[in-house]
């Protein structure tokens, strides 16, 4: 049987809002389970913020790389266990080293098994783990390939995020860094509304469908409401409908497009710190 645990009290209200109180009689109703407790949460009204399957850790710092020709990028979490070392210039500096090559490798085993002047690279972070005096790890691993990439980090190495657009032409070094900061800050959780996962669509439509039934909305008009509430998830969720960052008149697309009437998003990674 569950018991509440304060620091998981505390991490639900830090990832959801909620009230305390709220946030605990959800996980004793969840027994634990975070996902569900949001789930909960949702369904009793809290206005939530969609789960992300984003990855997450608790100190370090995360890098993001593309090649020269910003058609192979990269983005990784060196992690460490206090914020201290997490913004030693020597620790950024390695993060960045790191993250240089690992673009270069297509899993995170093959990176970690790779040389880094002349040792591994698990033996490096074995090596360093020693003289800092703090676990060091790699954290996230993401790679991406795409006709033209952008990257971006935000200030103090917490988030960072790249941007795939579909050609490389005059304008896209802007846009691509521009799609890759709106990616950090929006944190979407799907290209469009063809990539949101059937799991996601159905957890959606139960938590609205179970709120416009409280309200005592007619079963019969339930579903076109549906339509409308999905419509606005996907907005709201997904890269390509979001509004802009720097114009929110325009959707993120419409961005792209007055670039180069052709050019299109066609893919993105992001990570970030808890």
């Amino acid at each position: 049987m569950y018991t509440v645990v304060a620091a998981d009290v505390a991490k639900l209200r830090n990832i959801t809002g909620a009230g305390m109180m709220d946030c605990k009689k959800a996980l004793v109703e969840a027994e634990g389970d975070f996902d569900k407790a949001i789930e909960i949460l949702r369904k009793k009204g809290q206005k939530v913020a969609a789960n992300r399957a984003d990855r997450e850790s608790h100190e370090g710092a995360v890098i993001a790389k593309v090649n020269e020709d910003r058609t192979l990028g990269g983005i990784i979490a060196l992690n460490c266990e206090t914020d201290f070392v997490a913004k030693n210039d020597a620790f950024v500096e390695l993060a960045h080293e790191l993250a240089e090559q690992a673009m270069m490798y297509a899993s995170k085993e093959e990176f970690l098994a790779s040389d880094f002047h002349g040792m591994t690279v698990a033996d490096k972070l074995i090596e360093q783990t020693g003289v800092i005096g703090e676990k060091i790890e790699i954290g996230t691993f993401e790679r991406i390939e795409g006709p033209f990439l952008g990257a971006y980090i935000h200030a103090g190495n917490k988030i960072a995020a790249i941007a795939s657009l579909s050609a490389n032409v005059e304008g896209a070094a802007d846009a691509a860094h521009a799609v890759a900061m709106q990616i950090a800050a929006m944190n979407p959780i799907a290209l469009d509304e063809t990539q949101v996962s059937q799991e996601t669509i159905d957890r959606e439509l139960d938590i609205e469908r179970e709120l416009l039934t409280k309200e005592g909305k007619p079963a019969n008009i339930i579903e076109n409401i549906l339509k409308g509430k999905m419509q606005r998830f996907y907005k709201d969720n997904t890269l390509v409908h979001q509004q802009f960052i720097k114009d929110h008149n325009i959707s993120v697309a419409d961005y792209v497009k007055s670039i180069n009437s052709d050019l299109k998003v066609v893919g993105f990674v992001r990570t970030s710190l808890a």
